[in-house]
């Protein structure tokens, strides 16, 4: 009878341990799943080499060096809250209105990004046109959520035509900026941090200072149409190139997402400018 006990207290708690494993696995996998493509992934990599540099130095008694990154590591404990604070208030909010559990990024498929990016082009083409400002982002591995979430949810499928309303002039969505994830457009009149930088011409106004700040922060591309003249300009990582025509824009969207070589090529493309 002991033993029967015995054994029926260790299937329980064998059964309590795998439950308990099951359930901070799945909060780890979502919360994965929360900052993957976002910022929050590069600021885990560099607390991760410190990490490892904080290990190597205490086993190579590198004594000083050890010390200034015990208190780096120290320091980061009370700067981490502020540093991850639009990913921790978007977690706050998925769980409190009861997303954290739903599905996470839309991904684009191969077959779909022709398609997006011919689509981008015709409505910079058509618009440059017509004389029509724009600034359409794509979201490529950065996510770019915290700024979808200032302006109007459209979770529509990129046409020229959509685009086209969405900057048409005196509507409701034609300030701002267009954030489009896979070929979905996400959401539209999006805020965008503008650059600092005093490289940026004089004559460009705020449509281009927010197209090149996103792509400082992110790896976004930013397609900028001016009201003024009608060009066209791609940034990208904080580099602006200006009188493209459709071929050269298409190049360009084109060869900044192909696989592992897109933000190199993108960079290289846009210095010879």
């Amino acid at each position: 009878m002991l033993e029967q006990l015995k054994a029926l207290n260790l299937d329980l708690f064998n059964l309590t341990s795998i439950i308990d494993i099951l359930i901070v696995a799945f909060v780890l996998y979502r919360l994965i799943l929360l900052i993957k493509g976002t910022r929050a992934v590069q600021l885990l990599k560099g607390l991760a080499v410190l990490l490892v540099a904080t290990a190597l130095s205490s086993w190579l008694h590198l004594y000083t060096f050890h010390w200034l990154l015990r208190q780096v590591m120290t320091a980061l404990v009370v700067a981490l809250p502020i540093v991850f604070q639009p990913e921790l208030r978007r977690a706050l909010e998925k769980l409190g209105g009861g997303r954290f559990f739903t599905s996470s990024l839309i991904h684009q498929g191969e077959d779909d990004r022709s398609r997006t990016i011919s689509q981008v082009v015709r409505a910079a083409s058509l618009l440059s046109r017509q004389r029509i400002g724009a600034l359409i982002v794509l979201e490529r591995t950065t996510g770019l959520e915290e700024y979808i979430d200032t302006g109007i949810k459209i979770d529509g499928l990129v046409t020229a035509e959509l685009l086209l309303n969405i900057f048409e002039p005196n509507t409701p969505l034609h300030d701002g900026a267009v954030i489009i994830r896979g070929d979905r457009v996400a959401s539209a009149a999006c805020l965008l941090p503008l650059t600092e930088s005093p490289d940026v011409a004089r004559g460009l106004g705020t449509r281009h200072r927010a197209g090149i700040g996103v792509t400082e922060v992110s790896d976004a591309l930013a397609v900028i149409v001016s009201e003024e003249t009608g060009i066209i300009s791609l940034a990208v990582e904080g580099v602006l190139a200006r009188n493209l025509d459709e071929p050269a824009l298409a190049d360009r969207l084109a060869g900044a997402f192909e696989p592992q070589k897109g933000r190199s090529l993108a960079f290289l493309w846009l210095r010879k400018q």
